[in-house]
């Protein structure tokens, strides 16, 4: 008798549909009756994936006592292509705690790190405008989070792993009564991100040293009595070859040149014409995937702001306004794929991505650089670094 394959959705009988993400990582028994049961069943379902690293690990052979992670690396995903030489550093550290009176955001302890604030208002185009109390709270909060990054960037050195600059980050943010926005954030299991060479975005600190010649964003946002300050900046770790600082400059460029149009009346729109305008000149390409995104006591909400031309962001800046621009630039293909933990996003063809990004409130003449830096006349890392 042939045995029925369910489906792993609604219990139904199962036609041939896989899940893209369980091929890749060798699962073979996860079968849909349809696209609509696959999307129904998708928050659940995914779960899944996030436990397979860890039974997959317990075959591999682990480092002994004496050996260093650098020798002795395992690959919790050993059916999937990477597209360039970097490969993650397992097993990660455990995740790190907060204490309890310290304000936090209402994704940090469900389960599924989901935001219920930020799901009320999904889907919706209206842009708060903030009052004084909130523009204070905003201020605060940036000023926060540009210092934790400082402290990021003092430690960012050949030799130095990704999981230990997390470590400072985390304890930076806890001295200044913080919660680190990304901890838990959809069960992102760190509390910053940090990302090197071909990641784009959302790198998970894991036992990597930095080496000579790389490339390091290191993404902070922080949680303070209620508001979120977050911002980027992609810093020189050694020696770095010509061409990928060439890279880091144009992208700080590019966002330089898109902070220039913020002022009321200004459709959000315009900001990925002059991005891609800039950088294309360069023959860079930039990244579609993601975008900027407006910031106060929600960490991710309208508007959304493209980082390409010819998008069809909605809305216009006012007065009172307060979001992200935060340019992804990559030296050859735009497109991106995303490694099994579902979080580290990399280019497609494994050349190098750059990215800055800042918190804005915009003003009656123009706008305020929340998160500016406030050490060396406000020059970016990558110019002290060398």
């Amino acid at each position: 008798m042939t045995a029925v394959i369910t489906c792993s959705g609604c219990g139904g009988e199962a036609s041939t549909l896989k899940c893209p993400q369980c091929l890749k990582l060798g699962i073979e028994t996860s079968v849909f009756c349809s696209q609509d049961c696959f999307r129904t069943a998708w928050p659940k379902h995914k779960l899944l994936h996030r436990k397979f690293p860890d039974e997959e690990s317990k075959n591999q052979t682990k480092p002994t006592a004496s050996a260093t992670v650098t020798n002795c690396p395992y690959n919790p995903w050993p059916m999937f292509s990477f597209t360039g030489p970097l490969r993650p550093m397992y097993p990660l550290s455990p995740k790190r705690t907060v204490p309890e009176h310290i304000m936090r955001p209402d994704y940090a302890d469900h389960p599924l790190g989901e935001s219920a604030c930020e799901q009320s208002v999904k889907g919706s185009t209206q842009i708060r405008v903030l009052d004084d109390e909130e523009i204070e709270g905003m201020r605060l909060a940036c000023k926060l989070a540009r210092e934790v990054l400082d402290v990021a960037y003092e430690a960012a050195d050949v030799g130095i792993t990704t999981d230990e600059i997390d470590r400072l980050v985390h304890e930076a943010c806890i001295e200044r009564e913080c919660y680190p926005s990304p901890l838990n954030y959809y069960n992102f299991p760190k509390s910053c991100c940090t990302s090197v060479n071909e990641v784009i975005c959302h790198g998970i600190p894991d036992q990597r040293p930095l080496e000579n010649g790389d490339i390091l964003n290191v993404d902070i946002t922080v949680y303070h009595r209620g508001f979120h300050g977050d911002l980027n900046e992609t810093m020189f770790i050694g020696e770095v070859a010509p061409q990928h600082r060439k890279l880091v400059q144009v992208t700080y460029e590019a966002l330089q040149k898109a902070i220039a149009i913020i002022k009321p009346g200004e459709k959000y729109r315009e900001i990925g014409n002059v991005i891609q305008k800039h950088v294309s000149a360069h023959g860079y390409s930039v990244v579609r995937s993601y975008c900027g995104h407006g910031i106060h006591r929600l960490f991710h909400t309208a508007p959304q702001v493209p980082h390409y031309a010819k998008n069809k962001a909605c809305g216009i800046m006012k007065s009172g306004h307060s979001f992200t621009i935060e340019p992804m630039i990559s030296e050859g293909n735009w497109r991106d794929q995303t490694w099994p933990d579902e979080w580290t996003a990399v280019t497609m063809d494994g050349r190098r991505s750059a990215q800055f990004e800042q918190t804005f409130l915009v003003t009656d003449i123009g706008c305020e650089i929340m998160t500016r830096r406030r050490k060396n006349d406000g020059q970016p890392y990558f110019i002290d670094k060398k």
